[in-house]
């Protein structure tokens, strides 16, 4: 628990960065859309290109699955140029399942952390609006992408809430147990 309680100011900052990004997304939805898209097509570009080199530079790895995952990467960069509604469709989706894996996991540590706090409930609803948020992409994709951004500005900023509660709750524990 020693661990958890001294860094109780990174789940702070978590929370706070949530609530920016949450409130930025909801007045700007069309930028944080396009920007969105344009940040993983760079992302994207970057590491096929870094795999491919990778791939014919170094002769002891697995050279062919290198050079495959390089020219994935390229491809999957240019088609978030050269289409952005297709690929703010695949990054619903990519969103969806990891808000719905993030929140699994979120519950389980919740659960692991309820036994050494009490009463310790924040990190479970964070856990559980993830998934909230994951299956309801999942049922209305066709809803609009910006209603995407607004679900993921709502949901940041409900989600900051919940961190920046649980860091206060984890640094109160700290200070209750006489922890440094």
């Amino acid at each position: 628990m020693g661990e958890i309680s001294r860094s109780w100011w990174l789940l702070l900052i978590r929370g706070l960065a949530a609530i920016v990004f949450g409130i930025l997304a909801l007045i700007w939805p069309g930028i944080t859309l396009l920007v969105l898209v344009i940040f993983f097509g760079v992302y994207a570009l970057i590491s096929g290109l870094f795999e491919l080199f990778a791939g014919f530079r170094h002769g002891e790895r697995p050279r062919a699955w290198l050079i495959i995952s390089g020219i994935i990467g390229i491809l999957a960069g240019i088609v978030a140029f050269l289409w952005p509604g297709i690929t703010s469709l695949a990054l619903l989706y990519l969103v969806a399942f990891w808000a719905i894996f993030t929140g699994v996991s979120e519950i389980v540590a919740g659960v692991h952390l309820r036994k050494v706090i009490d009463n310790e409930w924040m990190f479970i609803v964070g856990g559980i609006l993830s998934v909230i948020f994951g299956v309801l992409l999942l049922v209305w994709p066709g809803a609009g992408m910006l209603s995407l951004v607004w679900l993921i500005g709502v949901f940041a900023i409900l989600y900051g809430i919940a961190m920046i509660a649980l860091s206060f709750r984890v640094k109160n524990f700290t200070q209750g147990a006489g922890t440094p």
